[in-house]
């Protein structure tokens, strides 16, 4: 058997950490964990695992992607709100999100979009792009909130993720369609950056999870 063929073996392997009973999926917390920690050596390398100090968010993302409602409630979590998960840089919170949503039903998954990718389509195309995510109708994640300028379009300067923002609001109060987010802005620099109105949206449409403001940055 080639090496090609044995990796291909193992991946068949892997399977989904928990059982069906009655409907339910119930799941074993130290399977997840392993599980999730295979798909992160497959997708970020063979260096990829958790660290200790994170297992509390670890468990409150997986708790959310699960939609175990007894527990999230017990942490103050609401599952009709997306995630805004903050913390410094580098501390993994787009690997988390991108990971966390194999555990999700299909129709909770999400897209992940950076917000500088966003600034440039806008650039690129125009006012057309606000509304191609804003009025998604579907679970997005944007990426790296804050980090993206105000980008002109002919001229005209748009607060492009602002705009947007607002327009996930209106599906989530309309529809119930998520929105998440990561950031490494807290929230008076988000306000700044966005304004009281967006902010005040932000507090109602998400789930606050936050890294320690000491998190190590995990690319060193």
């Amino acid at each position: 058997m080639t090496s090609h063929s044995k990796k291909n073996e193992q991946k068949e392997k892997l399977q989904a950490p928990f059982e069906i009973i009655d409907g339910v999926r119930l799941f074993d917390w130290k399977l997840t964990v392993k599980y999730l920690t295979t798909i992160g050596k497959r997708k970020f390398g063979k260096h990829f695992h958790f660290y200790n100090e994170d297992a509390e968010i670890l468990r409150n993302l997986i708790l959310y992607a699960i939609r175990d409602e007894e527990r999230c409630k017990e942490r103050g979590i609401d599952l009709e709100k997306g995630i805004l998960l903050i913390g410094p840089i580098g501390c993994g919170k787009t690997s988390l999100m991108k990971l966390i949503q194999t555990l999700s039903y299909k129709d909770q998954r999400y897209g992940v979009k950076t917000t500088r990718e966003v600034a440039y389509e806008f650039q690129k195309e125009g006012y057309e792009v606000i509304h191609r995510y804003g009025k998604r109708p579907h679970p997005i994640c944007f990426d790296d909130l804050g980090v993206e300028s105000n980008i002109k379009f002919y001229g005209n300067e748009c607060n492009t993720m602002a705009e947007i923002l607002l327009h996930r609001y209106e599906l989530w109060v309309e529809y119930r369609i998520v929105t998440h987010a990561t950031t490494n802005l807290n929230a008076q620099e988000l306000e700044e950056m966005y304004g009281n109105r967006v902010r005040s949206r932000l507090r109602e449409m998400f789930n606050l999870f936050s890294f320690d403001g000491e998190a190590k940055d995990k690319r060193k």
